[in-house]
This record gives C-alpha cells, sequence and structure tokens, in this order.
C-alpha cells in the first residue's frame, strides 16, 4: 500500500500521472473511472425481506410454543391458541425489524460523503459530482467545503482541518503539503485531508488518492459491512433454554406414556390425554410475551431517561455489561474547548465555570478573585477577545454558543466570563489591520485602535514564538523567560493547549502592520491553557459504574498526554497511556494482556478500537461501546452494545448503534445500565415465578401418573389456569422497581447460566408444596364426599391461589414478603390479582364457565381450607428465604 502521507507533493503527482498546472484531461478521467469505479459506497445487498421474516421462526423456543398452540388448538381453547401464536408473531416481527439495522448503518455512513467538488481539469477549473472523482483529481477545498474524497494536499494556505468525526480529535488539525513519517498515526498526518472531513478555514489543493470503498470513511464502512451483530446474553440464555426445556418435556412425556400405558395399564386415550395436560403444564408458554413486556418497558423507562433503544435486547444487555470503552470527544468531554487555566506574571488562575455562559468564577490559593479589580486579568482578557474571529451568539433559549474556530471560540468564552462583552469590539477598539494565522508562524496579529487614538498590536499563539518576540512583561519588567518557560511545561503537562498574549505600542500615524514589524517589541499578557474539559456528570457517571463493579475504558484520537490529563480527572487509571502504534506492535494476547491493565487509549484509530473490543470479548467480558463519530461506527456495532450520542453525533454513529443518547450524556449511561439490571431481574423473576408453578403444575400430573391416581386437574383446566396466571399475574413483575442495591453488586458473569442453582433449588422447593397442596385439597375435597368435578374445582382453586402467593414471593428474590413495600412497590401486582380474583370466581360460579371447564361451585369450608393451605405455602417459603439470607444469599 502506498504510504501517500509520506511522499513529497512532487512525488504524488508524477505518481498519479498529472500536471499540477491543467489537471487530467477527459480521456484519462474516463479510463480511471472504468479502473476505480464512482467514487461512493457500494452497499451490500440485503437479505429479502421475505427470507428476513420466516427466518424468525426457526428458534427452539418458537418450535415449543408452536407445539403449545397447535395443542391447545387440539384440545378446543381456541382463546389460547390465538394468545400463543400473536406471541409467536410478535416475536417474528421484532426480529424481523432488529435485522433491518446493518442495512441502515451502512446508510449512516454513505451521507458523509460530498455530493459536489471543486476540480481542475484540463486547465479548467469546474464542479463536478464528487461521484465522478477518480485517482489523480486536482481537487480545490476551501472553508465550509466537506471533503470528497481521500486527497494528498499538494498546496495550502492557513488550512484547518476538522476531522473529530473521523479521528476523535477535538480541535481542527492545521494542513500543509510537507510529508510526515512514514508511521504517523491518521491523526498526525498533517498532510492528507480525508474524506466526509470538513474544512474549518483556509484554501488547498490536494490529488485525489483514493476513493469509494478504498478511502478512510470506505474502509469503515467496510469494517460496519463486515460485522455480525451479536447475541445478546438474553437471547443465547433464552436459546439454550429453549433446547434444554424442549428435550425435557419430550422425554418426560415418552416416559410418562410408556409407564401409563404398558405399566400402569392405562387406556391409550386416558394417558395420551395426561401426556397432552403434562406438555401444555410445562411449556411456559407465557415465556416470551413476558419477556417481550419487561423490555418494552425497560425501553419506554429509558427513553424518559433520554435514552432511545433501537433494539429491544439492549436493554438487557446493559444489565450485564462489565466493561464499557467511551470515546473521549462529546462522550465523556464537552466536545468544545474551554479556557480553565490562566497564567499571569505574578500568579495563576483557575477558570471554574459551566460552559460557555458568562459566569464563571476566576479562583487564585482558593480565593475568588473579582475580574473587574484585577487589571492584569481584563488586559489578557481584551487581547484574547480583539485578537479573535470568533464570536459569542445567544441561541433561541438565551444560551450563548461561540461560533467559529474552536480554539478562538474558548478565547472569546473566557473574555466574556471576564466581563468583557462582546460589543467592546467596537467600543474600546477598531480593527485597522492584521496578520492571520499562519501554521508556518503559527501566531495571529491585529493592528487596534482605542477610542481615544491610541494604537496597538496584540499578538497570540504558540508560546515558543511568542515568548520570543516578548521583551517585557507586566508592569514593564523585564521578560523571566525561564520562569514562562517552566508555566509553558506544567500548563502542557495537565494536557492543556497552550496559547501566549502579548501586546505592543504603535505609531499612531501607521494604519498598517507587515511581516517585518513583528519583531522582539511585545510586551507578555499572559497564558492560557485551554482544554475540552470533562463533563461534570460524566465524573460522577464514571464513579457509579466503578462502584458497581463495571470497568470504563476511554479510547480518544487524541494525543497521550491530553489523553491522560482527562482520564485522570475522570478516575480512571491513566498512567501508563496506550497509544495506537502501541497497539499496532502488538499481538493479540499482548493486547489481552494489556487491555485491562491501564483504561485510557490514545490516537486511536477504526480499526485499533475493534481490535480493543474483540480483546476484551475474548476474555469473557460483555463491552459496551460509546462514541459520536464516523471513526466509533464499527466499534457501536461489534460492541455487545453499541452506545451512540444523538445530539451531536453522526447519523453512521447512531445507526450502527443499539442505543441512542439524545442527551449525548454520559451520566445516562449510568442511569441505563441500572434499568439494564432491572430488567434481567424482573425477566429473571417472571422465570422463576413461570417455572415454579408450571413444575408444580406439570408435578401434579406426574404424580397422578406415576402413582395410579385420578388426576386433580384437566388438560383444559390446566389451559385456564396457565392463560389466567399468564395474562395477570405473571405480566405484574414486569413492572417491579427494581432491588435495593441494584448497582452496587459486581455484574453478573456472562458465563452464568440462566437457572443458577439457588434459583432451581428455590423452584423445586415452590414446585413440591405447590403439588403438595393441590393434591391435599384434592383428596380432601374426596373424602369428604364431594364429587370429582366439585373436587377438581377445589384443586385448581388451590393451585391459582398458591400463583398468587408465589407472585408476591417472587417479587424478590430472598427479601421477606411480610414487607410493606411488597403491597406498595407494585401497584400493577394488586390490580392483577385483584383482577384474577373476579376470573377465578366466574371459573367456579359462571354456568357457562362450569359447563365449559366442569366446575362447581364452592362453599365456605372449601374456601376456609383453600385459605389455610395457601396461607401455609406461603409461611413455607418464608422460612426458605430465611435460610438463603442466612446462608448470605441476596440474588438467586
Amino acid at each position: 500500500m502506498t504510504l501517500w502521507h509520506a511522499l513529497s507533493a512532487q512525488q504524488v503527482l508524477s505518481a498519479q500521472g498529472v500536471d499540477p498546472r491543467a489537471g487530467l484531461d477527459s480521456d484519462a478521467v474516463a479510463q480511471r473511472l472504468r479502473r476505480y469505479g464512482l467514487n461512493h459506497l457500494n452497499a451490500k445487498p440485503g437479505v429479502p425481506g421475505w427470507q428476513r421474516f420466516f427466518r424468525q421462526f426457526h428458534n427452539p423456543l418458537i418450535y415449543v410454543l408452536l407445539v403449545a398452540a397447535g395443542t391447545s388448538f387440539a384440545l378446543q381453547s381456541h382463546l389460547d391458541a390465538a394468545v400463543i401464536g400473536a406471541v409467536v408473531l410478535i416475536n417474528a416481527l421484532m426480529g424481523f425489524v432488529q435485522e433491518g439495522q446493518a442495512e441502515k448503518a451502512m446508510h449512516g455512513v454513505h451521507k458523509l460523503l460530498a455530493s459536489q467538488a471543486q476540480v481542475l481539469r484540463q486547465g479548467e477549473r469546474m464542479a463536478v459530482m464528487a461521484d465522478q472523482l477518480v485517482p489523480g483529481d486536482l481537487v480545490l477545498i476551501e472553508s465550509g467545503d466537506k471533503v470528497p474524497a481521500d486527497l494528498r494536499l499538494v498546496r495550502g494556505k492557513q488550512l484547518r482541518v476538522f476531522e473529530a468525526a473521523l479521528t476523535g480529535e477535538s480541535v481542527p488539525v492545521d494542513k500543509s503539503a510537507e510529508p510526515v513519517a512514514d508511521n504517523a498515526s491518521m491523526g498526525d498526518r498533517h498532510s492528507m485531508a480525508y474524506a466526509g472531513t470538513l474544512v474549518a478555514m483556509g484554501q488547498g489543493t490536494g490529488v485525489v488518492v483514493a476513493t469509494g470503498v478504498h478511502t478512510e470513511i470506505g474502509q469503515i464502512g467496510s469494517l460496519v459491512g463486515g460485522l455480525q451483530t451479536l447475541h445478546t446474553p438474553l437471547m443465547r440464555r433464552l436459546d439454550q433454554f429453549a433446547r434444554q426445556i424442549t428435550f425435557f418435556i419430550l422425554g418426560v412425556g415418552v416416559l410418562s406414556f410408556a409407564y401409563g400405558h404398558w405399566v400402569a395399564q392405562m387406556p391409550v386415550q386416558v394417558i395420551f390425554m395426561a401426556v397432552v395436560g403434562l406438555a401444555v403444564a410445562a411449556i411456559p408458554e407465557g415465556l416470551p410475551a413476558i419477556v417481550t413486556v419487561v423490555l418494552a418497558i425497560g425501553t419506554r423507562n429509558m427513553a424518559r431517561q433520554s435514552a432511545i433503544v433501537r433494539r429491544l435486547p439492549a436493554v438487557e444487555t446493559l444489565g450485564s455489561v462489565t466493561v464499557i470503552c467511551a470515546d473521549k470527544t462529546g462522550t465523556l468531554t464537552q466536545n468544545r474547548m474551554t479556557a480553565v487555566h490562566l497564567v499571569l506574571a505574578d500568579r495563576e488562575l483557575q477558570v471554574q465555570g459551566v460552559g460557555d455562559q458568562p459566569v464563571a468564577d476566576f479562583v487564585h490559593a482558593g480565593e475568588s478573585i473579582d475580574p473587574a479589580q484585577a487589571p492584569d486579568l481584563l488586559a489578557l482578557a481584551r487581547c484574547a477577545l480583539l485578537c479573535s474571529d470568533a464570536r459569542m451568539v445567544q441561541d433561541a433559549i438565551g444560551q450563548w454558543q461561540p461560533v467559529g474556530d474552536p480554539t478562538e471560540g474558548a478565547l472569546m468564552a473566557l473574555a466574556h466570563k471576564a466581563g468583557v462583552q462582546h460589543e467592546a469590539r467596537v467600543q474600546h477598539a477598531l480593527r485597522l489591520d492584521e496578520i492571520p494565522f499562519d501554521a508556518q508562524h503559527r501566531f495571529m496579529v491585529v493592528l487596534v485602535q482605542a477610542p481615544d487614538g491610541q494604537r496597538a498590536l496584540l499578538l497570540k499563539g504558540a508560546p515558543e514564538v511568542v515568548l520570543d518576540l516578548c521583551v517585557t512583561q507586566a508592569a514593564g519588567r523585564p521578560l523571566a523567560a525561564a520562569s514562562w518557560h517552566a508555566a509553558v511545561a506544567r500548563t502542557a503537562a495537565l494536557g492543556q493547549r497552550v496559547l501566549a498574549l502579548a501586546q505592543a505600542p504603535w505609531p499612531a500615524d501607521v494604519a498598517s502592520v507587515q511581516w517585518r514589524d513583528i519583531t522582539r517589541r511585545f510586551e507578555l499578557l499572559g497564558l492560557v491553557g485551554i482544554i475540552d474539559p470533562p463533563r461534570p456528570e460524566a465524573v460522577a457517571a464514571v464513579a457509579d459504574c466503578q462502584s458497581a463493579g463495571i470497568q470504563i475504558k476511554m479510547i480518544t484520537g487524541d494525543h497521550a498526554i491530553t489523553a491522560a490529563a482527562i482520564g485522570a480527572q475522570l478516575g480512571l487509571r491513566a498512567q501508563g497511556v496506550i497509544t495506537g502504534e502501541a497497539v499496532e506492535a502488538m499481538d493479540d494476547a499482548a493486547l489481552q494482556q494489556h487491555v485491562l491493565q491501564t483504561d485510557v487509549f490514545a490516537r486511536a484509530s477504526p480499526a485499533l478500537k475493534l481490535r480493543l473490543i474483540h480483546a476484551l470479548q475474548a476474555q469473557g467480558h460483555v463491552v459496551a461501546m460509546t462514541g459520536d463519530g464516523v471513526n466509533d461506527a464499527p466499534a457501536l456495532k461489534a460492541a455487545n452494545i453499541g452506545v451512540a450520542m444523538g445530539h451531536k453525533g453522526t447519523e453512521a454513529a447512531r445507526e450502527a448503534a443499539d442505543l441512542v443518547l439524545t442527551d449525548d450524556n454520559f451520566a445516562t449511561i449510568a442511569h441505563a445500565v441500572r434499568e439494564g439490571r432491572v430488567v434481567f431481574d424482573n425477566i429473571k423473576k417472571s422465570l422463576m415465578f413461570i417455572l415454579s408453578t408450571d413444575v408444580g403444575e406439570a408435578g401434579v400430573i406426574l404424580l397422578a401418573i406415576f402413582a395410579g391416581l385420578a388426576l386433580p386437574v384437566t388438560s383444559v383446566q390446566i389451559l385456564w389456569v396457565n392463560l389466567v396466571t399468564a395474562v395477570t399475574l405473571s405480566l405484574s413483575l414486569a413492572f417491579e422497581p427494581g432491588e435495593p442495591g441494584v448497582m452496587q453488586r459486581a455484574p453478573r458473569s456472562p458465563q452464568e447460566p440462566l437457572l443458577t442453582r439457588p434459583l432451581v433449588l428455590h423452584m423445586l422447593f415452590v414446585s413440591v408444596w405447590i403439588v403438595a397442596v393441590t393434591f391435599a385439597a384434592f383428596e380432601w375435597a374426596l373424602a369428604r364426599g364431594d364429587s370429582l368435578a366439585l373436587a377438581r374445582t377445589t384443586a385448581v382453586n388451590v393451585l391459582v391461589f398458591s400463583q398468587l402467593v408465589c407472585l408476591f414471593h417472587a417479587r424478590h428474590f430472598t427479601r421477606s414478603a411480610c414487607h410493606r413495600e411488597t403491597f406498595t412497590g407494585n401497584p400493577v401486582a394488586l390490580w392483577v390479582s385483584a383482577i384474577m380474583l373476579v376470573l377465578q370466581l366466574l371459573f367456579t360460579y359462571a354456568p357457562p364457565m362450569q359447563l365449559l371447564f366442569q366446575t362447581e361451585g364452592l362453599d365456605a369450608s372449601s374456601w376456609g381450607f383453600i385459605g389455610l393451605l395457601s396461607g401455609g405455602l406461603f409461611v413455607a417459603v418464608e422460612l426458605e428465604k430465611a435460610v438463603w439470607r442466612w446462608r448470605g444469599v441476596v440474588n438467586l
């Protein structure tokens, strides 16, 4: 691969066979267009919609549900069959929508290429469609343009390009035609202008060296398109569970049929219907519906907190996250350059303020300084104001925003905070002449005239350049150069970009300034340290995530010193920052070892971010990636969950992500992680409730078959119980607010099975009790001379009320149900319990229901015995929970 950035401009022109004065002719363009193709990104053909839809039914759990629906239909329970069928259809539609996201991610990248370009062809400047560009074209770019292809610059005048979306660099990068080192990272290739980036200022001419899929953005698009969407931990667990339960139900059914027919000598039709009832009891047909509802409620709650979920399973995945890889610029930081540190002749000040608003504290030695009483501060602020081309404007809601170059915007905001208003440009000085910023000289000079007629030169630029032009400092004292250089070093070590500001008197009869006038004549006013500061709320959010056992990795395109400074302020392990060059030198094994030893990665490329994601996943971590730029899109898609910034993020990042933060606030991720943990807990509680009751129902039938007893409940009655509890009781667990201390426990292991040992033991304990109380009610009714139909009605009611008891116990894993919050924390549980009571009374006393389900009305003594058995179950589970708490188990 040709390293265009390392070749001289003349070498590039020769290699591309282009005349720098005339550009390509029409024949050369046509020939190269045939060879290289159009300058656009080719979308990978997607899977046909009908195929994607029917593929959603290829799932073991769906097979079980279809069997349940068929069984219900065969038993003439058309309502139950319709409910199950609707669940299957809803899940299929969800998967169908989700699988369309990969194609949208590519469309987001496509939008980044410019639509038109100015080129030099056959000696004439002309506008052509950007997709018609070919390698060798001479492209002219200027302020405000979107770079249409990868260009090797051959000329540049004060050219600066904003590359944050591609490299993560938070300020515009100076560009020139001079070659750079072979191994220079993308952010340091000052001789290149890449497709999709924006020209911040200046003009330039570049030779097209890559188009379409061969550009850096094209490579990112290829990475995005080539990645496979990962299954979430929940989906993997449910798939595994579906396979296990399918084989288990089939095995138990076959065994039960064989025993009943050949050992117990039961008639074929009788044992067959019993096995069908067993299958209906054991199949958790309501589980997918409950999972969908729990995820949907989590999605609604997160939307209220400015987090938009694009894929429902992403909600649960957040609860499994063990590592969050966060892009720095615009995610952990404010994505705006801010003056935070001032060095004056006699003191240093910290600037403490919120954003760009005209409210700030200037602090020295712990005490606030009033700018109006600080002439040295005001002189620095006026110079910052007048020696800048940016300006401050108010938006629709009255908030101040800088407009222009980000660095100059920081200086304007500084002047604003010091009380030197924008109108001072007119009130206090008139700009007569200027020498614009030049990348070679690295300073800017303006000639201003005050209202009293006095004129002065104002200078801002790189400290080493400005210091060489100064002879004095405040109050006319000789310049203490060594002290100032030390201050520059200290400020730079904090990761701040340092600018020096100075002034010099000017003759009243001279109205212009020339390069030759810029000599050692200036008085140094001070230094300004500028940085893209961390969001205050991000610092707290990082601490919250760390307390929850989640590692935070900051990945940025900035230099190592800046990255380390920001990382330290965020509370990350910032020692031993690993750069992109260091990662490229590591093999996968070495990277897996080093990736856990530091939290800060600098000068990161899109490929590097992908390697970091894969290195963490290879060690079993569930990884969330946050970002807002084009360069983040591949990593967002490769991560277990991608989180994009919705306000300042690019379309490519949003389309590749599973979660979009509309407030661009990292702190929202901490709330989302908590919601994800609550979602998984609620799914687990639903699973615990459903399996405990389903296994209990199946146990009743199994015991009857193997003990040679009459069935306490019929297959149709089992369907009624399943329908009532699925529609009412189990769905209420989706509204649980969350366990206390949910963010104080460590993330669950990605390898942890869906059914843990404590959870299985709990479900077996509850199931045995359900079998016991159901048979006790059935045998008690028969013993006192009740009919078989009446005894079965008693048994069904005990079964339902036992599930009501299980519901209130399932609301907390090991916490006692004898707690006020149990009856107040989730009003939905109380409402659905009331609905279930009404339905059960209809089941017992309504003549149509009696005819359909073969039930009879119960007397007071039957209800009393049902209450006694249900109360016994409640006490038994309370005692079991006390044992778990005594053993220190808080989460089954």
